[in-house]
């Protein structure tokens, strides 16, 4: 029986074209949109994109970049290179780009938006495609891989950079989809890991925040950063259960209605264990909190972004902005947030201040103010946009 079906399916596939176009990949899509609103969109709006595209300085700059992509011919390490928007370049992009019809406007502007997702695809690009070592190297970048096998990554992007996707910008400059890739090879869609995130854990907690009296609570969260292990397979580190402790016997006080717990997939390198939805289980399983009580939020890598995406989420939740949260965590910690040391590395690392840390409750609790300005889309930090 087995060859007469074998036979149709044959059949089948002759009536297919050998190239049938551009076909939908829809994680690639997702991470594109979650990683590039600005530029996925743009592929989206083809209107947008083609008078963008037709305008003479973008044209003869386009142009330049891919003439210095086809000098490199079969030289991976110069496609590579190739692939780097130059401050000029990206000036030139983002100094021209229009805001597509099925896009937000970004707080600061289109032009400012588009600037900062060309330096997310330049630190992809860098990070994963040419291997220079990233701020954070305990965590961030590919790790140490065979060069074989770092090969075979920059060559499968090369392919995919040209190998037709719906919805791309592959028509404006492959760079983008070049940079997707090589995520994608290295196995580093974490960006895109728990959407929509107002659903799935989040959903109890979503529910309840939209009939939620703000009023009769003195903080509008607790905010319980993440810290987490660097022992393999280990799911919640020793101050992450410390962290948990010090979290349930807060909300307890009764004047908090929702832990926020935050943390991603970040320590060790490639874990498998995201530490926020950890600290939920836990939360639920050893101390009673119940779930509806709980949001997480799974992508956060650094302090600085426990604090950004805590403040997503709460404007997500409707939230009063000009209502305290209280951030628990461990004394050191809690001291560094505290620090100037930490406005400095926000500034670095954000290019604003997530929010105001005020008044120290005590020594594992620090008061803080979140700021709007916490809803900039910047994905300068691939696995935590």
């Amino acid at each position: 029986m087995a060859a007469p079906l074998v036979a149709a399916a044959m059949l089948s596939l002759a009536s297919v074209p050998a190239s049938a176009g551009a076909v939908r990949d829809v994680q690639t899509e997702a991470l594109s949109n979650r990683l590039f609103p600005l530029l996925g969109a743009l592929g989206q709006d083809t209107s947008a994109m083609a008078a963008l595209m037709a305008r003479p300085e973008v044209a003869a700059m386009l142009r330049a970049r891919q003439e210095r992509r086809e000098a490199c011919a079969a030289d991976l390490g110069c496609l590579a290179q190739a692939m780097i928007w130059t401050p000029a370049e990206s000036a030139a992009l983002s100094g021209a780009a229009v805001k597509p019809a099925n896009l937000g406007s970004a707080d600061d502007g289109t032009t400012a938006q588009a600037a900062r997702e060309i330096a997310g695809v330049n630190a992809i690009v860098r990070t994963f495609g040419l291997g220079q070592v990233p701020a954070y190297p305990q965590i961030d970048g590919a790790g140490t891989i065979d060069p074989q096998e770092a090969r075979a990554r920059l060559q499968a992007a090369a392919w995919l950079a040209q190998t037709p996707r719906a919805s791309s910008v592959q028509a404006l400059d492959p760079s983008i989809e070049f940079a997707l890739a090589l995520l994608d090879g290295s196995d580093r869609t974490d960006a895109i890991g728990f959407e929509p995130l107002l659903g799935g854990l989040n959903a109890p907690a979503m529910k309840r925040a939209k009939s939620l009296d703000w009023k009769r609570y003195r903080y509008s969260a607790m905010i319980v950063t993440g810290v987490g292990p660097e022992v393999d397979d280990m799911a919640v580190s020793p101050f992450g259960k410390y962290h948990l402790r010090l979290a349930a016997s807060r909300f307890a006080a009764g004047d908090v209605p929702f832990i926020i717990v935050t943390g991603g997939r970040a320590h060790p390198r490639a874990t498998r264990f995201v530490e926020a939805e950890q600290m939920r289980k836990a939360l639920i399983e050893r101390y009673g909190v119940p779930a509806e009580a709980i949001v997480i939020e799974p992508y956060a890598r650094h302090t600085t972004t426990n604090l950004r995406n805590a403040t997503r989420l709460l404007m997500a939740m409707g939230a009063p902005l000009d209502k305290d949260t209280v951030i628990v965590c461990n004394p050191g910690q809690s001291a560094s947030i505290e620090s100037p040391a930490f406005v400095q590395r926000n500034l670095a690392e954000l290019g604003y201040q997530p929010g105001q840390v005020g008044r120290r409750v005590s020594p594992t609790e620090l008061e803080f103010r979140p700021s709007p300005q916490s809803a900039r889309i910047d994905p300068r930090d691939p696995l935590d946009p």
